[in-house]
């Protein structure tokens, strides 16, 4: 029996996660047109070119700049070195109105996790950045040296699920003054003493909470989900991989047919609205035990697929 792994595209930089339920559940149409708006490796796309037909196209954005470097040699494909929360604004750019399917995988790359000079890894030391867009201005070191306690707590509460999360607001509130913030180590230096329960878990949810504001996550999510509508032709899919609960939500909220609006004129009638999506995965796709084995990363994986009615 051949193995079900062996012809995921794979690369030092990034093994995609689900990649066969990727496939599926894309429905991939060899004359359509595809947008990953999270290139990273490639893997995903290739996946995605090999089903295509001489006239299908993809359209592959990432923010990444090492993104380009993977680029297949591959004129059915066109790069845009953006964030995806600019998705129908590249997309008219290059006179594409709709397409049949796109695809978000939200988790961080392999390679952003080992190039220690990302700052997103607890376990090298190096610039405390964690900018996927190097472009931007807003670091993680920035986020640290200006939020305040509230709004610390908020973040390691909600984007960390971090146990002592007012604990550790309080103490890098008063003590953030005394230290310098240039690198990964400074920042665990310094946050050294409330570490509770396992550290490198401590640190990982610690590190994720961060990342996700200095990334404007969640906003991205909300503003790339809101333009699926428009983008995706009626019969095409979309099919989005979180890696935490909070996007998990967002993205089945999404692709949710809306409850009836009260009317505000008669609080006896409703108005119904608009049935957009056709929910494919009644429950997020998980990966395989074999998969979780092979691929740590794939154990937080979720995969919501809908289809544009």
């Amino acid at each position: 029996m051949p193995n079900p792994t062996s012809n995921i595209p794979k690369s030092d930089y990034h093994v995609p996660v689900l990649f066969h339920e990727t496939m599926d559940h894309l429905n991939i149409q060899p004359n359509g047109v595809y947008v990953d708006v999270t290139f990273g490796g490639g893997g995903h796309s290739r996946g995605i070119l090999s089903k295509l037909g001489p006239k299908g196209r993809l359209i592959a954005f990432d923010q990444d700049a090492d993104a380009k470097n993977n680029l297949p040699n591959d004129d059915r494909v066109l790069f845009v070195p953006e964030n995806f929360r600019y998705l129908q604004r590249f997309l008219r750019l290059h006179k594409i109105d709709q397409v049949d399917g796109v695809l978000a995988d939200l988790g961080v790359s392999s390679h952003q996790f080992d190039e220690g000079s990302r700052g997103f890894s607890t376990r090298f030391d190096g610039p405390f950045d964690m900018r996927m867009d190097q472009r931007q201005d807003l670091t993680a070191a920035q986020v640290i040296e200006t939020l305040s306690e509230t709004e610390f707590h908020k973040m390691f509460e909600q984007y960390g699920e971090v146990t002592n999360s007012k604990t550790l607001a309080k103490h890098i509130v008063d003590n953030r003054k005394h230290v310098k913030l240039n690198t990964v180590q400074d920042f665990k230096t310094l946050i050294a003493a409330v570490v509770k329960g396992n550290p490198n878990k401590y640190w990982a949810q610690v590190f994720q909470a961060i990342r996700i504001v200095v990334n404007e996550e969640m906003d991205v999510l909300n503003e790339f989900l809101a333009q699926l509508p428009s983008v995706i032709k009626p019969g095409g899919r979309a099919v989005i991989i979180t890696f935490h609960s909070i996007e998990d939500r967002i993205v089945k909220n999404a692709f949710k047919v809306a409850p009836e609006e009260e009317n505000k004129t008669n609080p006896f009638l409703s108005n119904p609205r608009e049935v957009i999506w056709k929910i494919i995965t009644k429950k997020p796709v998980v990966a395989s035990e074999k998969e979780m084995k092979e691929n740590n990363r794939s154990r937080s994986a979720k995969l919501r697929a809908a289809e544009r009615l």
